[in-house]
């Protein structure tokens, strides 16, 4: 029986949802609508709450509000994903409406459901019944009702997670996209996991997450890394004098969306901090308004990799180092993958790159670290992906540069936005153009199949090619002409201007210039052109405009 959560208890209740969520992520990948190798909602927020677990692993927390605020920041800037955003949207407002508090009872911790889920729905533009937000709402509010007559929490969150099972098996009615594919919703079902982890903590059963290589114990060859690994070029320390503010939790997260192996530790009268930062002059300017410095220390861990291994600094070579680049009017971070559409990016105006797109989703943090580290205080992000929207638009209140999201949702998208650029006379102007411009191209996507599924009644089998076009399925099967003629027609009823055919990274030159050659001919009024993308995931990327 539980009729208290402390901050140490809610942090036993994190951990264990982490394990839940890591446990069962592979099942809720298997959720995902599309048969295309990238169901990755629970790969995605499985990594949002390892972010809270990570962070409330390393300290010893006091209060519930803190715990509760702790957990929630790292979320934030650890949400991978459409999932992943929503999940921090709801334990955002869940540690709000807990905010001071010492501990809660059956009642606040309802209520801070309750909350949790307002947060949600207030944050996302367009929300979709039969989703992760659907079954939060329920949950809660089966939490709420069942709490004005239960003091026993473990009891409240039971009945929630009963009334949360009974709405997750109803999201195939409610989701006409979940209807035509026969599934649940992959989100719901991982919240409700989440929660089950949490109840489970209260009992005391906790549970250990799937190993996996990296777990395992397997050490680490340090000479298979290159200094690009490093994301944060300076190792910085220094004591202050507690002189000024006193408010640490503030320098806390004043240093976590800077830097990372962020330590600080304070008494009455000093703060040591230690963090990782490519920028150490803001960290010390913001040290300077809680007291003198007393000691300062600086080492640029890019050339000491660089001297172990007897290499040059890559990211030198790469020119991509944020330190001592001129300021620019605006920038541009792109998530893109595939060593020829990175050297296109780059070639059109591209500042930082972010490795990132179809089964690999970048955190907010990824994103933000890029647009911090971006020469110029007007940034512009390109997602290229639809599950990375949410993700990069989070980064606008964690940062003092002004942020503006280019909702692309595709390479071709990307492409299209970027070579619009120069048409705008100002500024202002930009994020319209942009947008305009991504919404003008088509684009169809070639991959294989990663499972048998039957989708608006089109049967598809596991290895089978699949066609997409804007995400609709056009066409599956095993003969590649004929697919490829599907989306040769579907593209024809645009009339387009410009076909582009970006090869994939198992995609030879010659197999790619022979699918050039058959949509020109299907198309005659294109120009037809291939670029060696080498992107993962899909063989080919078709743009159309």
């Amino acid at each position: 029986m539980t009729q208290q959560i402390t901050g140490e208890l809610f942090k036993h209740m994190i951990i264990n949802a982490a394990a839940a969520i890591d446990i069962h992520k592979q099942e809720i990948n298997e959720l995902n609508v599309f048969p295309v190798p990238d169901g990755d909602t629970g790969t995605n927020m499985s990594l949002t709450m390892s972010a809270a677990e990570k962070a409330l692993a390393a300290m010893t927390p006091g209060t519930l509000g803190h715990a509760a605020e702790v957990s929630a920041g790292a979320m934030l800037r650890g949400a991978r994903g459409n999932s992943g955003v929503i999940l921090s949207l709801l334990f955002r407002g869940f540690s709000r409406c807990l905010k001071d508090v010492d501990s809660a009872d059956a009642a606040a911790f309802a209520n801070a459901l309750e909350s949790g889920v307002d947060s949600a729905y207030k944050a996302v533009m367009k929300p979709a019944e039969g989703t992760i937000l659907t079954v939060s709402r329920f949950t809660a509010g089966a939490a709420v009702i069942s709490a004005e007559r239960e003091a026993d929490i473990e009891i409240v969150i039971e009945n929630a997670l009963a009334e949360g099972y009974n709405t997750l098996a109803d999201t195939i009615n409610l989701n006409p996209v979940l209807k035509k594919a026969g599934v649940i919703d992959a989100g719901g079902k991982g919240y409700l996991y989440i929660l089950d982890g949490m109840l489970k903590a209260l009992r005391g059963e906790m549970l250990t997450k799937t190993a996996t290589v990296a777990e395992i114990g397997v050490k680490a060859d340090f000479t298979q890394y290159t200094a690009e690994d490093i994301k944060f070029t300076y190792c910085t320390e220094f004591i202050a004098e507690r002189k000024f503010k006193t408010d640490t939790n503030r320098l806390r997260d004043f240093l976590d969306v800077r830097g990372d192996s962020v330590v600080v530790v304070d008494d009455d009268e000093i703060i040591k901090v230690h963090v990782h930062t490519n920028d150490p002059g803001i960290i010390l300017t913001e040290a300077l308004t809680y007291g003198p410095i007393l000691s300062i220390k600086i080492e640029n861990m890019r050339q000491q990799h660089s001297e172990a291994l007897n290499v040059p600094d890559l990211q030198e070579q790469s020119g991509e180092s944020g330190a001592g680049t001129e300021m620019k009017e605006y920038g541009f971070v792109v998530v893109c993958a595939g060593s020829g559409i990175e050297e296109l990016f780059r070639d059109l105006g591209a500042d930082r790159l972010i490795n990132g797109g179809q089964t690999m989703n970048p955190s907010t943090e990824d994103i933000l670290e890029r647009i911090n580290d971006t020469p110029s205080d007007l940034v512009f992000v390109l997602p290229n992906n639809k599950n990375i929207i949410m993700a990069a638009e989070q980064c606008a209140p964690l940062t003092k540069k002004r942020v503006e999201v280019i909702p692309t949702k595709s390479i071709p998208q990307g492409v299209s936005a970027m070579l619009a650029v120069d048409a705008a006379g100002d500024i202002g102007d930009m994020p319209a153009l942009m947008a305009e411009a991504a919404q003008s191209v088509k684009t169809a996507l070639i991959t294989l199949a990663a499972r048998d599924s039957v989708f608006d009644g089109i049967s598809i089998k596991e290895g089978e090619y699949i066609a997409l076009l804007d995400d609709a399925l056009t066409s599956s099967g095993s003969d590649f002409d004929a697919v490829l003629d599907s989306i040769s027609v579907k593209l024809n009823e645009y009339s387009p201007n410009f076909i582009t055919v970006y090869a994939g990274e198992n995609v030879s030159q010659d197999d790619a210039e022979l699918v050039a050659q058959r949509l020109s001919k299907a198309l005659p009024d294109a120009e037809t052109s291939v670029i060696q993308g080498s992107q993962p995931v899909y063989h080919y990327i078709i743009s159309a405009e």
